[in-house]
């Protein structure tokens, strides 16, 4: 990882509830599949610069949360408000062109694609140009192209991968596989960055460096982060509030120490 991101305070930053208004909020939203509620009445909210957790148990809902803020899935019930505007007419390009970025619990990169080319087709929202221009390959198309290769290996950087840009995305190791889909996903711009379930398959020391790495993204970039996540350690360290699904609905809601003595939680999650 690069030397600025390990730079970055191993402190927490633990608090409560921030002021103001919250970036994200969700006003008891829910989903039926057919018969079967899959999430009901939840209201969350994330605050700017914040860094939320979102955990459960195997089929509590977590996932499906993400599919209905990103739009995947249109909810059955309740509001999601961005920046304080209803989502409701937006689709999956309008959440992520409104602000909201996200990566997969499988990771889903253009795996034959260049490490370079996975960032640049993230910068859909900032770089752009017409299918005449890429055609008739006109000036503007040739300027659009190098700021978009400048950008993409400022990123690339950052994430200690600038020497990788050349290798194809399915050569890179697992953890800078990561590193890549949280690069190409931060290249949208966005003001919300959904993680799902980041840690999945790394090793501790893996895991210790994503941590470092999500309080850099979160203080580097000036953006909210809302995680999935079972690696209970890293939850515990990393987020200022946790949220806690189980069957679709909001069990508890609080801080990591809140959460860590809540009855309901120990029996519902932490196997106690």
């Amino acid at each position: 990882m690069a030397d600025n991101v390990k730079a970055v305070s191993q402190e927490s930053g633990k608090k409560g509830r921030p002021s103001g208004s919250p970036i994200l909020e969700t006003k008891e939203l829910g989903i039926d599949f057919g018969g079967l509620t899959a999430v009901n009445d939840l209201n969350i909210a994330v605050y700017d610069k914040e860094i939320v957790g979102l955990i459960g148990p195997n089929g509590a809902g977590k996932t499906t949360v993400f599919n209905l803020l990103t739009k995947v899935y249109n909810p059955t019930r309740g509001q999601i408000l961005f920046c304080g505007e209803d989502t409701a007419k937006k689709d999956v390009v309008g959440m992520n062109k409104a602000g909201i970025a996200r990566t997969f619990q499988n990771i889903r990169l253009f795996s034959k694609l260049s490490v370079l080319d996975n960032v640049k087709t993230g910068l859909h929202n900032s770089v752009s140009y017409s299918p005449f221009t890429a055609i008739l390959r006109l000036p503007t198309f040739f300027s659009r192209e190098r700021e978009a290769e400048l950008k993409a290996m400022e990123l690339l950087k950052i994430f200690g991968l600038e020497d990788k840009a050349e290798m194809t995305a399915e050569n890179l190791p697992y953890g800078e596989q990561r590193r890549l889909e949280i690069a190409r996903a931060l290249a949208t711009g966005p003001k919300l960055l959904l993680l799902d379930e980041p840690a999945a398959g790394m090793n501790p020391q893996e895991t210790e460096d994503l941590m470092t790495m999500i309080r850099f993204v979160r203080d580097h970039f000036g953006i909210a982060i809302l995680l999935i996540e079972h690696d209970m350690r890293l939850v515990m360290g990393i987020c200022e509030r946790i949220t806690v699904l189980n069957y679709g609905m909001m069990l508890a809601q609080g801080s990591p120490e809140e959460i860590q003595a809540n009855p309901q939680v120990i029996q519902a999650y932490l196997g106690e």
